[in-house]
């Protein structure tokens, strides 16, 4: 892909300086506002470097963030992917996260497992094989890690826990592992332990040396993935756990830490961060921390939540990606600032790299860190976001303030030598709302190894010795499109390139493609939910299976599928619409529901858990035969038909007004679906 814009005349430059208001020493100081501070800072290698830099990530997972992309036409999930894991072109990501799947509820929808039963392997289910060999093929030295959410019902034997027997849990995490080297080639960095929950010493110990006894000695373990406490304070009562645990993971923390974890001498990370609207103020929320997460707290990588929002938007958390891909039914996606944010850093460092050890704190408000290779190579990145300007989803931002100042550098050491600095700017415009991101300014001359800048508030600059940094640009996208008014899946494919159908998007229970060989007539290619127990859950998964498809914003629509009961005497299956709810609150959801049940009866609710019901009758439906189910919404009024014949209508629906189509079963149970049609009007 070629690159675009990233060069300007010098006329240009020059002109372009004027306006930002910037200046590089020892000349004249620009024409921007006076700056209140002035102050150096010294960059020196003589006395030895900081701790070792492990690079920027993000995570596709907690849950089925990725869910929309994988269903991208080409070339556009190309070009998505390019922008986040293509060395030198967008993001370039260090570090790629994902989520061992656990067929459980785990923020935006479920992810299948690799085992969903004792005696069950499957190593394609899902899109995150396929997602980290992307990146892999982009750039080989991606670090991948994986971190379980939820777990399926066998390995807790019944209890909502994973640690009574370690044996098992080792045992499936570790079939992951090798899963992920067998069938994909995929050496995974880092596993984890369980996102955000407890953690168990004597499970974490055997999961060491166990990975050991498979020859995985390259997998190193991350803990907790939850706060710095109470890991770090085990870690030094336990010196057989301290030999095992490679990382202190904590998340949202604030750029700080805590005195026990530094005690520790362990690499500290911030494994999960941002989670952040990705607008302006979610892009400066991400300069801030991937600087501050070190200065005040010793943080070698930072981990955003999530890599790409790829989900339906009215989910919890939308658009808090580092960018938008959420209609593959048009192709449209955005390149959104936290890109340019990241790339600040990510295209001009590398894990392995060493932190400087200065302080960071800008005189003037804003930090910087600086970073070399140990080579002679030299890269600064200096933010100065403003409180109103930065604020993440979590924690609450302590107040501070900002403004217009120069800083000088005098390098010294290794670095006295250097003569030119790259530079590269960024600039929040609040104020104008004229943004520039990721701009390739001129180089500034290091005059006697001092240089000197005046910055004002809400900039982010990288001032580098590497000339390889690029902003490339692919063609625009398709233009933005609503979801198909008239939608339609027979479900007939011999060999899908993904275990799930496309748009479905499971928020409990597991829907699959499913071959029934049974069948002899139209039935034999089928989507079925296989989850039949409930896993061991990260929030709180519903008591029934549901997947939602299509436009929140539909009011009048129809909805019509062919189902299959499989449980006899207590099955039963619904088809919705309205349906207003998902991810970790889709225990809440409320909609319009048709249920069909195996002992002869139905239901009409207006809610998922079945308990305001709107309609009741028999139906004749029997499991283990085929039926069709019709759902019409008009205004205020719903009606239902099975099998083309009308069963029940006029029905008053006063709430919610609008929502997504939904599939589903009464429990965790095996049911099928064919033939599924959406028609809004």
């Amino acid at each position: 892909m070629a690159c675009a814009g990233v060069s300007l005349r010098p006329a240009a430059l020059l002109w372009g300086w004027l306006l930002l208001g910037c200046s590089w020493g020892p000349g004249p100081p620009g024409v921007g506002a006076a700056p209140l501070f002035s102050a150096a800072y010294v960059l020196d290698d003589a006395g030895g470097l900081g701790r070792r830099f492990d690079g920027i990530g993000a995570v596709s997972g907690g849950g089925a963030t990725s869910r929309l992309l994988v269903n991208y036409q080409e070339p556009y999930r190309s070009q998505i992917l390019d922008y986040l894991f293509k060395p030198n072109f967008g993001a370039s990501l260090h570090i790629l996260k994902v989520e061992i799947g656990g067929d459980g509820q785990s923020t935006d929808g479920t992810e299948p497992s690799h085992m969903h039963y004792e005696n069950d392997e499957n190593y394609f289910r899902g899109y995150e094989w396929w997602l980290m060999k992307e990146a892999k093929k982009r750039n080989p030295k991606i670090k991948l890690i994986g971190l379980p959410w939820t777990f399926p019902a066998w390995v807790g034997k019944g209890e909502n826990w994973p640690y009574d027997y370690p044996d098992v849990t080792v045992y499936y995490i570790i079939s992951w592992i090798l899963g992920a080297k067998q069938y994909h080639d995929l050496d995974i960095d880092y596993v984890g332990i369980w996102n955000e929950r407890a953690f168990s010493s004597k499970y974490i110990k055997l999961l060491r040396y166990t990975l050991d006894k498979h020859g995985l000695q390259q997998v190193r373990i991350i803990a907790s993935d939850r706060l710095w406490e109470p890991i770090s304070f085990v870690l030094l009562l336990d010196s057989e756990l301290h030999g095992v645990v490679d990382v202190i993971g904590a998340h949202y923390p604030g750029t700080k830490t805590v005195p026990n974890a530094i005690l520790t001498q362990k690499k500290l990370w911030s494994s999960e961060d941002y989670s952040t609207f990705n607008d302006e103020v979610g892009a400066g929320c991400w300069a801030r921390i991937l600087n501050q997460n070190y200065v005040n707290g010793n943080m070698t990588s930072t981990i955003a939540w999530n890599l790409v929002a790829s989900y339906y938007e009215e989910l919890p958390f939308g658009r808090c990606g580092l960018m938008t891909a959420q209609e593959p039914w048009s192709g449209y996606y955005r390149v959104e600032a936290p890109i340019w944010i990241t790339a600040h850093t990510t295209q001009f460092t590398e894990p392995g790299w060493s932190y400087l050890q200065v302080d960071g704190h800008l005189e003037g408000g804003g930090s910087f860190v600086a970073l070399t290779d140990g080579l002679g190579n030299l890269t600064i990145i200096i933010e100065t976001m403003s409180h109103n300007h930065s604020q993440c989803i979590r924690p609450p931002l302590p107040h501070f303030s900002v403004s217009p100042q120069r800083a000088t550098f005098y390098l010294k050491g290794s670095f006295y030598m250097v003569k030119t600095l790259q530079v590269w700017h960024s600039r929040l415009g609040f104020e104008s709302a004229q943004s520039t991101f990721f701009q390739q300014l001129h180089p500034v001359k290091v005059w006697r190894g001092s240089f000197y800048l005046d910055l004002n508030v809400d900039e982010v600059y990288t001032l580098t010795t590497l000339k390889t940094g690029q902003k490339c640009i692919c063609p625009d996208p398709p233009p933005s499109q609503p979801f198909p008014s008239n939608y339609k899946d027979d479900f007939n494919i011999r060999n899908p390139p993904f275990s799930e159908a496309p748009n479905f998007a499971d928020q409990t229970g597991v829907f699959e493609y499913f071959i029934n060989t049974s069948d002899p007539g139209d039935h034999v290619f089928t989507l079925r939910q296989v989850v039949v127990q409930r896993p061991i859950t990260w929030s709180s998964d519903a008591d029934q299976t549901i997947s939602i498809i299509g436009n929140f914003q539909w009011e009048n629509f129809t909805v019509t599928c062919d189902i299959y009961i499989e449980q006899p005497r207590d099955g039963g299956v619904f088809v919705a619409g309205r349906v207003d709810n998902g991810g970790i609150y889709v225990r809440s959801t409320k909609g319009v529901f048709f249920w069909v049940f195996a002992d002869g009866t139905y239901r009409v609710t207006g809610d998922l858990a079945g308990e305001e019901i709107l309609m009741k009758g028999l139906s004749g439906v029997r499991a283990n035969a085929w039926h069709t189910l019709t759902l019409s919404i008009q205004g205020t009024s719903a009606s239902g038909l099975l099998n083309g014949y009308p069963l029940w209508e006029n029905v008053t629906i006063t709430e919610p007004s609008n929502g997504w189509a939904a599939i589903g079963t009464r429990s965790f149970e095996f049911a099928q679906f064919d033939n599924f049609h959406v028609e809004a009007s």
